[in-house]
């Protein structure tokens, strides 16, 4: 049986739910599909110790403030998911879960939403299914003859499962320097960066970069990333300032123990964790042909160019200022509904 919708929404975390705001509240007919059984997109498989940059008064989805965590200034992922399921609920948002959807396909005027439950046909689709499903590993010479352990940053729960250990920690963003930090007080933890690493000023927190991000599409101004890479919250902090996470150039190779610099040096490592990165879940939207040169999807907003029933969102910057985050999704997920309603309209 085909299901009809005005809309569906593919991805229920925290861009499904800004966008479900805001299109409840618009009166449009939609449906919010996703894969996961329990609310919390992928916050519910990061790691333990894992805390948000911001306060919770800057992390917060719209209309609803996310509340104080007793005791901690920056909120931790227990008390997201708290948030987010209370969010989901508070709303009455209309999720389907444990659904996949498999691909989107163009039944002009409508588009056909296959899944593993079934069909449905929307007149648009918002596709929110972030980047945490698609993670990137570089071809590093010699990483399939590592006999030690490879992970990613999507595999990371607790130090205590590389207790006594080497390891070897690839990447210099926040997901690295925190995952070394986590590391440092239980193993041996040699941090490797493609350049030395970049703390933005201590002061600097998730709150104040959203500020940045906002102001630059507003006025101009200086880009994040040319003030640092690195969000140097408390834990991060501490290690660093203890020396406990010097960070080391990147190596030429992987050996079947460890690793290989150019100078010779040699390092023996148990594990491997990669904190590098991830890419933009879209292979759903692969039959619609909307990839340019490069494979990105052209946007203009968080609509796609070639076809203005998609919309991306929570995708990052690319399409829309901070908008992989708590408190930058709402405005990309207001705009994005208030092109929807003027498509629906007509």
């Amino acid at each position: 049986m085909t299901r009809r919708t005005d809309l569906v929404v593919i991805g229920g975390g925290q861009a499904g739910l800004a966008a479900g705001y805001y299109l409840r509240r618009a009166g449009i007919d939609f449906t919010v599909l996703d894969t996961q059984t329990t609310p919390g997109g992928a916050w519910q498989h990061a790691w333990d110790s894992l805390h948000l940059f911001s306060p919770a008064a800057y992390s917060s989805l719209p209309g609803r403030l996310m509340p104080q965590q007793e005791g901690k200034p920056f909120p931790d992922v227990a008390h997201v998911l708290e948030y987010l399921a209370d969010y989901e609920k508070r709303y009455e948002l209309p999720i389907q879960r444990g659904v996949r959807v498999e691909a989107v396909y163009d039944q002009a005027p409508h588009l056909r939403v296959e899944t593993d439950a079934g069909a449905y046909t929307a007149r648009a689709v918002i596709s929110a299914t972030g980047t945490w499903w698609r993670p990137f590993m570089p071809a590093v010479p010699g990483r399939e003859r590592f006999r030690g352990r490879q992970h990613h940053t999507v595999e990371y729960r607790s130090p205590w499962d590389y207790a006594g250990q080497r390891v070897i920690v690839v990447g210099g963003g926040n997901s690295g320097a925190q995952i070394a930090a986590d590391l440092a007080p239980h193993a041996t933890v040699r941090w490797v960066t493609q350049r030395p690493a970049r703390y933005l000023p201590d002061e600097i927190d998730g709150s104040a970069l959203f500020k940045l991000a906002t102001q630059r599409v507003q006025s101009g101004g200086p880009r994040i990333s040319d003030l640092g890479d690195i969000v140097a919250v408390p834990p991060v902090r501490a290690a660093r300032d203890a020396e406990l996470i010097p960070d080391h150039r990147m190596f030429d190779a992987l050996t079947p123990d460890g690793a290989r610099w150019s100078d010779g040096t040699v390092w023996p490592a148990d594990a491997v964790i990669w904190c590098t990165g991830f890419r933009p879940a879209l292979s759903h939207l692969s039959p619609l042909g909307l990839r340019a040169e490069g494979g990105r999807i052209p946007t203009e907003g968080t609509r796609a160019v070639a076809d203005p029933r998609i919309h991306l969102l929570g995708y990052g910057d690319w399409t829309g200022p901070a908008s992989a985050t708590l408190i930058g999704v709402g405005r990309t997920a207001r705009e994005a509904t208030r092109e929807i309603a003027t498509l629906l309209s007509t």
